[in-house]
Parts: C-alpha cells; structure tokens; sequence
C-alpha cells in the first residue's frame, strides 16, 4: 500500500518537476520503489532520478534535489527525504501513515490487496493438463499450485479468470491405454494376450480392466477389436478423469471448464486450421508427411503436422484450441507447461502467428521438474514404467496445506527438491508450520481478548488512539503488513507465485519478534486497543496471503 501510493506521488512530483523546468522535460521511465536493504537509510529508496538522468539529461544528485523540492509531502505520511549514493532519494514513512494503515487495514479485511490493474480484462489460464492415461503425479501437482495461485493472483488485480482444463483424449497415448486394459482383460478371459508395446503396466490400468469385466462380463470378446478400443478408451478416460477431478478438487483446485481434444477434432476445427494454413503456403507434403512451416517463425526446423497415419501432431490441435479460446472472447491466454513441453512452445506461437495472431495474446509459463525426496533417495515419476508416485498418496503423507504450500514456494524456473520429512516436521524450520502457528497464535490472543475487560477485539480498538504503537517491533510489523499490495501486484504480473511464500515467512518472523517484546494484554486499556488492532491487521494480512496460496489459516495449533 505504501509503495502504491509512493510510486504515484513521486510521478506526481517528476510532473510537477518538468512544468516548472526544474528538470527538462522528456518520456518519465519506469522507475522503481524498493525497500533498502539498510533500514537505517529509509523505509523506501526510488531510483526514479538516476533514470531521469539518463532520459533526459542532468547530473543524477542534482535531479533528485529537485524531485524532494516538487515532492513536498505532508508531514504526517512522509517525515524525511534525503538524496542517497549516486542519485537515489530515501524516504521515511511518517508514523501517522504507518498507524493509519493499521485501521485501513482492519476496515477493508479480505479487501486488503484487492487492485483494479486488470481492469476486467478476461484470461484463460490454463493448467494441469495432464494426458488423461492415468493418476495425477505430484509433477502435476506443483503444476496444479502454479496455475491456481497465478489464477488467484491475478483475480486479485482485477482480471476476470477462466480455470480451464485441457484434456488430451484423442491420440496414441489413449489409445495405448485402450490397448493396455484389453490386454489385461482378455488375460482375465482366459485368452493370454501378450502386454502391448508403449502400453501403461500401472496397477490402475488392471483395475480399469477388472471393472470391465464384472460389468459385462465376456461381452467385448464378441465384437471386431475396434468396437473393443473405442469402448475400452471411452471407459478408461472418463474413469481416469474422474479421478483426476476428484484428486483435484479435494487439492483444492476446480476448473471452469474441461475442454476434450477429441471433441475439437471432431469439431473440424483441427482441419480448419491445416486448410487456412494451406492457403497461407505454410503447409507442404514430403517423405509422406505434412509439415508446418514453423522455421518461420522462429523454430529451428519445420516440423509434421499431420503423420502418415493421419494422425494430428499436438500442436496442430494445440493451435486449433488456441483459436477457440481466442473465439471465446479472451484478451490473454496463459498456458502452464512442464519443462519437457518447452519443445512446442515455439511451434504453437509460430502456428498462432501464422493466422495473424499476435504473439502477446499467448503466455506460456514453463517449470521445472519436482524431485520428491524419501530418505534421501528420488523417486522416479512415469506413468509408462507404472513407477510413480501419486499426487493423491503425497496429499494423504503430508496434507494439502503443506503440499501447496511447498509447490509453491519455490519458482517455477528451477527444479524443487519436496522434502517429505520437513513437511511432516511441527517446527519453525518447516515454513508451512511456521506460518500457519503465527496465525494460530494471533487467533488465540484474539480469543484471550474477548474475556478480558476493554479487550473489544479489533472493531473498538478502532475507536481508540492508535497513537500508542511506537515500538520498533511494532513498526517493522506494521512495515510488513504494508506490502502486502505490492506483493500481490509483482507475483501476478512476473508470473511468481513463490513471492507469497516469501512475504508470508516475512510477516509471520515480524510477528512473532513483535510477540516476543510487546505484551498485548496489558493493564493500559489504550495500549492493549492498539495492540489488538495491530494483531487483528496481521490476522487479515496472513489471511489474504494464505488464502491466495489455497492454504488454511487455523485457528489452533
């Protein structure tokens, strides 16, 4: 909220600046507002004069002088500019400012964060994804954390979000499937079919079989094995996408849509695609294959679009989906892949780019690969060697909190090591633990407060002076608490979810050194208002990160 606010004002005074000429005038850079890693200095520094500098010309220390003459703030949000270094300007927040965020705060609740940045603007996030042949991995679930929490995020500032699901339940992977259950249902049968090549060994895929069988019995031994796939294939992908949702929902992630593949192709919106391409000469046939041009657009060699067999490469469908996402009236699609997809990102936007879309209306974010770590040792996660480990078996070791919790705080762009053990552990050295215990903690002191006399809860201290908060302990609290804006704001628009983790370890460490110094309940019933207000601004504070992170905030602990 501070940095909000400080980023306009000193906008304000850069204008005011070049209409008086105090600075010449030209284009204002993007400047930033950042926290100093030396306190002693300022609450925030702004680089805004070095870029002016560099814009428009003039000596970096003389521009900042004249940035804090246009800047003139009242004394009670600002108590000290100072030019720093080789052109910063360092400011103080005055103490009225910081007080009056904490009754801001506590007036808005959950509305604290809330922006207007998006203004509306519709976005399809698209997430998971996952080939429906068989159970989630826990691959799929930091995919799942990434998606969801950008999706929140982003729903934070503004922007009007779409969950959707992408099924993949046309191509060789479900037929393969197919192909595994029958032969584990003919074995069944009494007729020894061998297991076929590329096929799925998982223990699932048996009891796909299994439920085949006790349903119709030796019915799909008397029709042509065609008849026997296309059944087995429709039986097996709704089972496994119904386990999918399932494991999903209880993850806490729910999709607005669950878009089938098979349904776009039979569609003919597939085809649409290949013949508009065709009369854009960025189709051509050789070695018995049709190729995309996609070395047009930046890949580095054409690739097939459609195989011998006739059937469609991904992306050929993927760019066939993208139009319809676009069809469906939304201004950004962001898609969440897995590093081992990062292949198709250039043919998809070269496919898309092909068609006159242009390359910023598709996001992809890619992530790397999750190691779950058991005593020491990584587990191998393939549903093709049925060595894999489950993300339902993950949720039920650990639980969802501490699950989400650990997908989420490492960034997308480097692998993560999930420590089961640390997860398990009730210490502050598990992060999860550590900050849900200060919310517990604080949603005790609110109980103890309610059976105290002038201990109102944060609703009167609201009434009362908030004047008596002048401990540093409480300061750096109320600091924090302040960024909780400015957090939301960079983790959706740079795409890093992970930035909550860190801010929530941040307020949770500047609550309890506040704990650890202030005693809340006292005998001075204007301290203890004030105190009470201060606690009840973190409660909502750790609330709204939290919640963002789809984690729970308990009362006890």
């Amino acid at each position: 909220m501070f940095r909000e606010v400080l980023r306009r004002e000193i906008g304000d005074a850069i204008t005011r600046a070049m209409e008086s000429g105090a600075i010449p005038s030209g284009d204002v850079p993007p400047f930033d507002v950042e926290v100093p890693r030396d306190r002693r200095h300022g609450d925030y520094a702004t680089n805004a004069a070095l870029l002016l500098a560099k814009h428009v010309g003039g000596k970096p220390r003389e521009i900042a002088q004249r940035l804090i003459e246009a800047y003139a703030p009242p004394p009670d949000r600002i108590e000290r500019l100072e030019v720093a270094g080789p052109g910063f300007v360092n400011l103080t927040v005055a103490w009225p400012w910081k007080r009056d965020l904490v009754a801001t705060i506590c007036r808005l609740g959950d509305g604290y964060g809330l922006q207007t940045i998006g203004a509306g603007r519709r976005v399809n996030v698209e997430f998971v994804s996952a080939n429906p042949t068989g159970p989630l991995h826990v691959g799929a679930g930091r995919n799942a954390v990434i998606g969801d929490v950008l999706a929140n995020l982003l729903g934070a500032l503004g922007f009007s979000i779409s969950r959707e699901y992408y099924m993949n339940d046309a191509g060789q992977k479900v037929h393969n499937l197919a192909r595994s259950v029958e032969a584990h249902y003919l074995n069944m049968l009494g007729q020894p079919t061998p297991f076929p090549e590329g096929g799925y060994p998982g223990e699932y895929v048996k009891d796909l079989a299994g439920r085949i069988a006790t349903d119709d019995g030796d019915r799909w031994l008397r029709v042509c094995e065609d008849e026997r796939l296309d059944h087995f294939r429709d039986v097996s992908v709704t089972a496994v996408v119904a386990d999918i949702r399932e494991v999903l929902e209880r993850f806490g992630v729910r999709f607005d849509t669950w878009f089938s593949e098979r349904g776009l192709i039979r569609s003919g919106a597939v085809d649409r695609v290949l013949a508009e391409l065709r009369a854009r000469d960025y189709i051509y046939e050789a070695d018995g294959k049709t190729w995309f041009r996609s070395s047009c657009f930046g890949d580095d060699k054409d690739r097939v679009i459609v195989k011998p067999t006739g059937e469609w490469t991904y992306f050929g469908s993927d760019t066939a989906y993208h139009l319809d996402k676009l069809a469906r009236g939304f201004d950004l699609m962001i898609n969440v892949w897995a590093i081992d997809h990062i292949g198709d990102v250039a043919r998809v936007k070269g496919g898309l780019a092909a068609l006159g879309v242009p390359p910023e209306a598709l996001e992809i974010l890619i992530y790397q690969h999750v190691r779950l770590k058991n005593a020491g040792e990584s587990l191998r996660m393939s549903k093709s060697s049925g060595e894999f480990v489950a993300l339902r078996d993950l949720m039920d070791a650990v639980g969802v909190d501490a699950a989400r919790y650990f997908f989420a705080m490492t960034s997308p762009a480097v692998p993560m090591d999930f420590d089961v053990a640390l997860a398990l552990q009730p210490s502050q050295d598990n992060p999860v633990y550590y900050v849900q215990y200060a919310h517990a903690r604080i949603a005790g002191i609110l109980r103890e407060a309610t059976g105290k006399a002038g201990g109102g809860g944060a609703c009167s201290s609201l009434d009362r002076s908030l004047d008596r908060l002048t401990d540093e302990r409480e300061a750096a609290l109320i600091h924090a608490l302040g960024e909780l804006p400015e957090v939301i704001r960079l983790a959706g628009l740079r795409r890093e979810p992970h930035r909550l983790c860190v801010y929530a370890r941040e307020v949770a460490e500047a609550f309890h050194l506040f704990y650890a110094h202030c005693r809340v309940l006292t005998d001075d019933p204007d301290l203890t208002a004030a105190r009470l207000a201060l606690v009840e601004a973190a409660r909502i504070v750790l609330r709204r990160t939290l919640g963002l992170l789809g984690v729970s905030t308990p009362e006890s602990m």
